[in-house]
């Protein structure tokens, strides 16, 4: 089922996410419907606290070549566990933040541990995009978005647009 994406500013999206204590079959239904909404928007990645659950969940999928398999990912209470010293510049976007991109330099690779929906735990080393992603999601776990890498004035541009857009739908 697909859920509505909360858009910024939204205090539940500045909120830091519980950890996931035991998976149960609603948490396992949050993740396939988050994986559905992700698709549906379509994003490479999407955090609980967007779809208003302050739950340690991500879901992600970063490939993006035509013809080539999916690639879902599900993760229960991810945490960066190293990250390199060379980083990469990638424009991001979010999901709660429509239509607005820029700049952020994060570590190039990431080692991340989670817990897969199997209750099985996880590690993986993440490269380039795929690092990116998971560290943009896992930052939404902390209540952290990609515009805090900004700086303040572009951050408050930004955020204006977003309650000028909030409005219009209200409207709507």
């Amino acid at each position: 089922m697909k859920r509505p994406i909360l858009i910024h500013p939204d205090p539940r999206l500045k909120k830091v996410c519980a950890p996931v204590p035991d998976l149960s079959d609603d948490l396992r239904r949050l993740a396939d419907d988050m994986l559905e909404t992700m698709y549906d928007a379509p994003g490479i990645g999407l955090a609980a606290p967007q779809v208003g659950v302050t739950r340690r969940l991500i879901v992600l999928d970063c490939v993006k070549e035509e013809g080539e398999e999916p690639r879902p990912l599900v993760m229960f209470n991810p945490e960066v566990v190293a990250s390199s010293d060379e980083t990469n510049t990638y424009e991001e976007g979010c999901l709660s933040i429509p239509d607005q991109y820029a700049e952020v330099t994060r570590p190039k690779v990431v080692d991340v541990r989670w817990i897969d929906r199997d209750g099985n735990p996880q590690a993986e080393t993440f490269d380039g995009l795929w690092a990116t992603c998971v560290q943009h999601e896992i930052d939404h776990l902390n209540g952290k978005l990609f515009i805090d890498y900004l700086g303040a004035m572009r951050r408050q541009m930004i955020t204006r647009r977003m309650q000028k857009l909030k409005r219009e739908q209200a409207r709507a």
